[in-house]
C-alpha cells in the first residue's frame, strides 16, 4: 500500500474505525459527563452559606479548575494511549496492519481520533455541563451572603453576584493562550507511546514522561542556578512583569514543535510497523 493519500479510502478507515471504537468512546463521554455532574452537585452553592467573589464580582467555583484539569488530562491521555494498542498483539496487529489503507491514511486517522475528536468533545461535554449548572445556578439564587476574597476582616453582603462558565473565567486571562496547545502535545506524547510500547503503553508513556520531565526540571534549575551565580539582585525591578511577556510565546511556540516532533515520529513508528 502506497502513501498517497486518498480521501475515500481515508473515510472508510474512519467509518471502520468508529465502528470499533464508537460505543467505548460515546461510553466513556457519558462517564466523564457523570463525573462532571456528581462534581457540581456536590458544590452546588447553598444561600446559607457565606461565599467569596472575585474582584470582578463573579462568584467563586474553585473545584472547576481541578476537575477540569485531572479530567482531561486523563481522559485525552487514556484515548490516545489506547488507539494503536493493538499493533502490540500478534493477532489484532496482522489485521490491523491489512487494513486497505496507506500508513499516512492510518496515522491521520489516529490524529483525527484522538487529537481533534477526543480534545473537543471533552471541551464540549465539559462546556455544556457547566453552562446548564451556572444557569441554574443563576435561576435558583436570587440573593446570596458574599464576602471579598482579601482582607483579613471581610465584611459580608446581600446581593446578586454573577457567575462566569470556566471557559469564560479562563478567556479573561491573557496568558491562557499560551497553553492552548498542551491538550495536543500529551496527545501526541501518549500516541506515540501506544505505537512504541508493546505491553502496558500507558504506564510505560507516564513513567518515561514523568523521568524525562522531572529530568529537565532538575537541568533547568541547575542552569538557572549557574547564570545567576555571584549576581546581585536589582531590586528596582523586583517584581515587575511587562504586559507583553515573550514566555508565554515561547511555551506556545514551544508545544507546538513538541507536538509537530511526536507527531513525525509516530508516523515513522506506524510506517515501521507495516514494513
Amino acid at each position: 500500500m502506497n502513501n498517497i493519500f486518498n480521501f475515500n479510502r481515508f473515510w472508510l478507515l474512519v467509518k471502520r474505525q468508529w465502528l470499533e471504537f464508537g460505543k467505548i468512546y460515546l461510553i466513556s463521554l457519558l462517564v466523564i459527563a457523570g463525573v462532571f455532574v456528581l462534581f457540581y452537585l456536590w458544590n452546588f452553592p447553598d444561600p446559607d452559606k457565606d461565599y467569596h467573589y472575585n474582584s470582578d464580582g463573579f462568584l467563586n467555583l474553585n473545584f472547576r479548575i481541578p476537575l477540569f484539569l485531572t479530567s482531561g488530562f486523563i481522559f485525552i491521555s487514556v484515548i490516545a494511549s489506547s488507539y494503536f494498542s493493538m499493533l502490540g498483539q500478534k493477532a489484532k496487529a496482522i489485521i490491523e496492519l491489512m487494513a486497505p489503507a496507506s500508513s499516512l491514511e492510518k496515522w491521520l486517522c489516529g490524529l483525527f481520533y484522538t487529537s481533534i475528536l477526543s480534545v473537543f468533545s471533552f471541551l464540549l461535554v465539559f462546556y455544556i455541563v457547566d453552562l446548564t449548572f451556572v444557569t441554574s445556578i443563576e435561576k435558583s439564587i436570587g440573593h446570596i451572603t458574599v464576602s471579598t476574597a482579601s482582607g483579613a476582616y471581610p465584611i459580608p453582603k446581600t446581593g446578586v453576584v454573577g457567575i462566569r462558565t470556566l471557559f469564560s473565567e479562563l478567556l479573561v486571562h491573557k496568558e491562557m493562550r499560551s497553553m492552548y496547545g498542551i491538550p495536543f502535545m500529551i496527545t501526541s506524547i501518549f500516541l506515540l507511546g501506544s505505537v512504541y510500547f508493546n505491553r502496558f503503553h500507558y504506564i510505560k508513556t507516564a513513567v518515561v514522561t514523568l523521568l524525562f520531565c522531572s529530568g529537565l526540571i532538575y537541568a533547568l534549575v541547575k542552569v538557572g542556578m549557574w547564570l545567576t551565580l555571584h549576581k546581585v539582585q536589582d531590586s528596582a525591578n523586583f517584581g515587575y512583569r511587562s504586559h507583553n511577556d515573550e514566555v508565554f510565546t515561547f511555551i506556545l511556540i514551544g508545544t507546538a514543535f513538541i507536538t509537530l516532533f511526536f507527531w513525525t515520529i509516530t508516523f515513522y513508528r506506524v510506517k515501521e510497523k507495516e514494513v
